[in-house]
């Protein structure tokens, strides 16, 4: 991956919501954000030639076709992503790839999560979301050993990971609960986050209802809905942005299985080569990186990504959390949005927030979160249980 080939140059984000006042399609959502990110960026539409989404409701088989047939948009360039919530991370990178192979000039990334207008007779449910995970169905592994016998959504399996964690590295309950309340501490200064005037203690934490067995309710994310883009263009556009653009200089990506039945080993992830290939395309270490952002549907996943990404040893991340304040005010600053735990997960836009995040932070546009120095940034998305995971590695120009 050439250092200055692709910039992400601006970016829009729809404040998370746990109730939505305007229905739309998928491809009106995908329309406003395109316009929003598009005018931040300075940018016409003319000048976009890719288009990478998360799918279309209202068109699950030719969606690129469709989406681009819809903004009017002759694309050289249309990708479909679904890793779970690595995707926004994987349309990121598949987008600076097709930039700097040449396929295209400027890429615009659209990920959201809205309830879409009912139709006269339709199940309201069906049009909010599609059935459980898309792999329900009798044939597929999950569909017959999985579902059938409980081991239904995402809870209880992440809380298998932190039963098996806790009993195999002694960590406490009370450092799980302290990553929610570091991320917590940043969402308070996030006017877009759900939680933005509800600060959390350790004690509060473990006082909210357990889900699945070590899992509280408030080490969980709220389920919400959203919206974000980003646009990335090549270099010598990048020049024109009215902001100071951040270039993908290395990514990495890998998959190992889906549900955590078959994963491996519970208590090891997919983070570890996606880091080691990201910062070994970037020629960085991790003491390099200003700040973190890493996907967060449960604090068990943070405190596995620090471990496997090489922040931490194996075994350590409980100590390290213990000693560090990951709060944007903090030594280590990870999530300083507040994270999906304090932002809320907008559905698919949840993992595209973490980009944000960064970009929001190397761009110098985070009001009172801004960070002193932020020249660098690690981002992750994790799809599936515990499955996939994408890293890149972000710098400033």
């Amino acid at each position: 991956m050439g250092k200055r080939s692709a910039a992400l140059v601006r970016f829009t984000a729809w404040a998370t919501q746990r109730k939505w006042d305007e229905p739309m399609v998928s491809m009106e959502a995908c329309a406003k954000l395109a316009a929003e990110a598009l005018a931040d960026a300075g940018l016409e539409k003319d000048e976009v030639d890719g288009l990478v989404i998360g799918g279309l409701q209202e068109s699950p088989l030719f969606a690129p076709l469709a989406l681009a047939e819809y903004l009017g948009i002759e694309s050289h360039f249309g990708e479909i992503v679904d890793i779970g919530g690595a995707t926004s991370a994987g349309m990121i990178w598949r987008a600076a790839a097709a930039i700097e192979v040449g396929l295209c000039e400027t890429v615009l990334v659209l990920v959201h999560s809205t309830p879409a207008p009912v139709e006269s007779g339709g199940d309201a449910a069906k049009m909010v979301m599609p059935p459980y995970l898309m792999g329900d169905a009798w044939g597929s592994p999950q569909g017959q050993f999985d579902i059938p016998y409980g081991l239904v959504a995402a809870s209880p399996s992440f809380a298998m990971v932190a039963q098996r964690y806790m009993d195999q590295y002694g960590v406490s309950p009370e450092t799980l609960a302290k990553i929610a309340v570091d991320e917590r501490n940043s969402a308070l200064k996030n006017p877009k986050a759900v939680f933005k005037d509800k600060p959390i203690t350790v004690e509060d934490v473990l006082a909210s209802p357990m889900v699945n067995d070590p899992v509280h309710l408030l080490e969980m994310v709220m389920p919400c809905f959203g919206g974000g883009a980003v646009v990335l263009t090549s270099a010598e556009r990048a020049k024109k942005s009215k902001h100071r653009p951040v270039f993908l200089s290395g990514f990495g990506e890998f998959i190992s299985h889906k549900t955590v039945t078959y994963m491996p080993e519970l208590t090891v992830t997919p983070a570890k080569p996606a880091a080691d290939q990201a910062f070994r395309m970037a020629g960085l270490e991790r003491s390099d990186v200003d700040v973190c952002s890493f996907y967060d549907c449960f604090t068990i996943t943070v405190l596995l990504t620090l471990e496997d990404a090489g922040f931490a040893r194996k075994g350590e991340g409980g100590a390290f959390v213990d000693a560090h304040d990951l709060s944007f005010a903090g030594d280590f600053p990870l999530n300083t949005h507040g994270g999906q735990l304090g932002m809320g997960q907008g559905g698919s836009a949840g993992g595209l927030s973490h980009v944000i995040d960064s970009l929001t932070q190397l761009q110098g546009r985070a009001g009172d979160r801004q960070l002193a120095k932020a020249d660098k940034a690690y981002v992750t998305g994790v799809g599936g249980l515990m499955a996939s995971h994408v890293g890149l590695v972000l710098e400033g120009a």
